[in-house]
């Protein structure tokens, strides 16, 4: 499995992104798939996360109302919708994508088996 993660840059702040995620090798159909981001210094961190099959969707509280998960099976696609952006949002954007997952386990990296290579996403104030 290999995921290309696309559509980070520089954006200023209350200003918007989209981030896809796009999958090869197998389709999604019953994995999770979700965002990670890693701020310098900073651990990495659950962002948001998605079940395929179903389409029920996970957000960390710290853009709960600003950031919107979708789904393109036609394309076996996932977006990041981000709204609102603020300048602690800047870290290199992670997706991963695992099956099996529990729903206790969704925002624990080491769930996911397979990560994208990051896309940097950096909010000017």
């Amino acid at each position: 499995v290999q995921l290309q993660a696309s559509g980070g840059g520089l954006v200023q702040a209350g200003g918007s992104l989209r981030l896809s995620c796009a999958g090869s090798g197998r389709t999604f159909s019953t994995d999770t798939v979700a965002w990670f981001r890693q701020a310098p210094g900073k651990e990495r961190e659950f962002v948001a996360g998605i079940r395929w099959s179903g389409g029920h969707t996970y957000y960390a509280d710290s853009v709960k109302g600003r950031f919107g998960i979708t789904k393109d099976s036609a394309k076996n696609t996932m977006y990041l919708q981000m709204n609102s952006l603020k300048p602690e949002d800047t870290a290199v954007y992670y997706c991963a994508s695992g099956r099996g997952i529990i729903l206790s386990a969704t925002r624990s990296s080491a769930s996911y088996a397979y990560w994208g290579q990051g896309t940097q996403v950096t909010v000017s104030s």
